[in-house]
């Protein structure tokens, strides 16, 4: 077990600053002798990264936790589309996913480009 402590400026739209004092709490199952401050730091961190770039981006742009397909391989399917979807954008470099789903959305040439399709054949 492992316990992180950060104090935190959270800087708001209005010009304001909120300070918080976090705690966080971890398991891992490194070995005493890998588990040092900075292996932890680093592994809690890269945790985090996963979850603004992937999970943020599937339940913000995605608006995935609305869906109301919840039956059966649906779901499945459905998340499979949508990591699709993120992975084809981000290969092509785009770096703000919901602006390019929009820019998809209303250029169809640009989404069959995306999955190796040439319309104009």
């Amino acid at each position: 077990m492992f316990r992180i402590e950060a104090d935190i400026e959270i800087k708001k739209r209005d010009g304001s600053t909120e300070r918080r004092h976090d705690t966080h709490f971890g398991i891992t199952s490194l070995p005493k002798s890998r588990a040092n401050r900075r292996k932890l730091l680093d592994l809690h961190r890269k945790h985090w990264g996963i979850e603004n770039k992937v999970h943020y981006v599937r339940d913000v742009t995605f608006d995935e936790d609305r869906s109301q397909v919840r039956t059966g391989t649906g779901p499945q399917a459905m998340a499979s589309l949508r990591n699709i979807a993120l992975n084809l954008l981000r290969l092509a470099g785009s770096r703000n996913i919901a602006q390019a789903t929009r820019h998809c959305t209303r250029h169809i040439d640009a989404a069959a480009r995306l999955l190796g399709v040439d319309l104009a054949a």
